[in-house]
């Protein structure tokens, strides 16, 4: 049992977790009983946390990826969904945080529709909503 909790807390030590995470990387080292245990003491002791990995996620990768993306991701790392929308409300303007990750890979406007689907693939890849999509490659650039 204090095997496991060494290796949860090096793994926090390493970057912040959810508990689903962390959960799944320690299967292979203990019981669900032990796990479970090991789990709620560093819950209880505050060093896990899916509101501070949530959070952390987002403000580490707001800057290349839009709210669709995030809440995906938050998904699978087993975040609550109302802990995914406090994070997410939070953000900037998505069409702007679009408009910075669309300038530092094109910076033109396309010229011609098999340019126009090039970049709106690329901001729909990085999670981005199809109107803000449409309203930016119409207008790339503000007067």
């Amino acid at each position: 049992m204090n095997e496991l909790r060494s290796r949860a807390i090096k793994l926090l030590a390493r970057r912040e977790h959810t508990r689903a995470e962390l959960a799944k990387k320690l299967a292979l080292h203990g019981t669900q009983e032990e796990i479970e245990s090991v789990l709620a003491d560093l819950e209880r002791s505050g060093l896990l946390s899916d509101a501070r990995a949530a959070s952390a996620y987002v403000r580490g990768h707001a800057a290349r990826f839009g709210a669709a993306r995030l809440r995906q991701t938050l998904r699978t790392k087993g975040v609550a969904v109302e802990l995914i929308e406090e994070q997410v409300v939070g953000l900037p303007n998505e069409i702007d945080r679009a408009r910075e990750i669309w300038t530092k890979k094109f910076g033109t406007a396309p010229v011609d529709a098999r340019e126009w689907a090039k970049q709106a693939r690329f901001l729909q890849s990085r999670g981005f909503a199809s109107d803000v999509i449409r309203r930016l490659l119409r207008e790339p650039v503000d007067d």
